[in-house]
């Protein structure tokens, strides 16, 4: 189980390096074997540059000895993607996540190519990224097992909602390359068709949990990893009940460990998205 951290802000919206320490320690000691930092949770769009840069080198610092920090350096500019790739591995990061590029809406080829340039530049593992409902374009199966041949490029967070693309991609993939899920809800379907894990953020609240399920599939226990996914899967939903990470950082506040707001273009959640939260929250014991 790797988390997808949220980016800690202070009231007046800058970052809260320290927060962001603590954080990492509370995620790793409630379950998590890696942080993505930087990534769609951690509002990536809105972080400046050296702004991410010192996330990364804060987050090894605080758990580099006892997690894989994940760095997400993929944008929709491939020479970008290529320098923040190369300055992320010289502060200590174990890998890299580079999303689809967005907004540029690339054919399969242009995908195959960015992130193969990308793997040629650094010799960090590589976590490929498929979320089309943020980036527009869908990277199929087809390209995704073409990219798992190339050497350090070792798994994919998929995100495409489509389990006939992910039985597709465990079929065909090269022995050892692992499928992680990037839709809480659908992290145990995935496993029962070849998935290694997921890339969370529910596992801000409840992470223990999720790893236990996630455990107890693996350990044959099929029952039991169900009855965790329905017992989780109300929360499941509830984080993303309007645009993440808006609704996490709302249930992080009201748990009592405070992030912050969303940089701008992202708020807060409307009244009745918080109702929801807070019904989900309480459903599951973590708040009165």
């Amino acid at each position: 189980m790797l988390t997808a951290m949220v980016t800690p802000f202070r009231a007046d919206l800058e970052v809260d390096y320290s927060r962001a320490r603590e954080l990492a320690i509370r995620l790793v000691d409630n379950g998590s074997d890696g942080i993505v930092v930087g990534g769609t949770t951690g509002e990536s769009p809105a972080l400046e540059h050296k702004e991410k840069l010192k996330l990364f080198e804060t987050v090894v610092e605080a758990v580099g000895g006892r997690a894989v920090v994940v760095a997400g350096t993929g944008t929709n500019s491939t020479a970008d993607s290529i320098r923040l790739t190369r300055q992320a591995e010289a502060v200590g990061v174990r890998a890299v996540m580079l999303v689809c590029p967005y907004y540029n809406k690339p054919p399969q080829e242009g995908l195959y190519q960015h992130f193969k340039a990308v793997a040629s530049a650094t010799e960090l593992p590589i976590l490929l990224y498929n979320v089309p409902s943020r980036t527009s374009v869908n990277m199929t199966s087809g390209t995704a097992v073409g990219l798992a041949g190339i050497d350090n490029i070792v798994a994919i967070k998929e995100a495409s909602g489509n389990l006939d693309q992910v039985s597709e991609i465990c079929r065909a993939a090269p022995p050892g390359f692992r499928i992680y899920s990037g839709d809480d809800s659908l992290t145990l379907p995935m496993l029962a068709v070849g998935g290694h894990g997921v890339v969370s953020v529910a596992s801000h609240l409840v992470g223990s949990e999720i790893a236990r399920m996630c455990r107890s599939f693996k350990s044959g226990d099929v029952a039991g990893a169900a009855q965790l996914h329905h017992r989780l899967f109300p929360l499941f939903k509830a984080m993303f009940v309007t645009t993440n990470p808006m609704p996490v950082k709302a249930a992080l506040r009201l748990t009592g460990f405070d992030c912050g707001g969303c940089r701008l273009p992202l708020v807060s959640p409307s009244d009745d998205d918080l109702l929801v939260i807070r019904q989900a929250l309480a459903q599951h014991g973590l708040v009165a």
